[in-house]
């Protein structure tokens, strides 16, 4: 397991959160997804190391912007 942990821009509550833990668990490969508002950070869980671009597109779908590795 990989763990990685990522910094993500304009999450404001809890509906942030989730919206965007919802958007990165549905990526292939990825076993968990969990934000920690107060850091603006998500932690991804994966078997192999997911892309950056892949994780940046989620996070975009979901509103927001990944700004690199926390």
């Amino acid at each position: 397991m990989t763990i990685r942990t990522y910094r993500v821009e304009g999450m404001t509550c809890g509906h942030c959160a989730r919206s965007v833990e919802q958007e990165v668990s549905a990526l292939d490969g990825v076993e968990t997804a969990t934000v920690d508002l107060s850091a603006a950070t998500v932690a991804v869980e994966s078997v192999d190391e997911i892309p950056e671009q892949h994780l940046s597109a989620a996070v975009i779908d979901a509103g927001y912007a990944l700004v690199g590795r926390a």
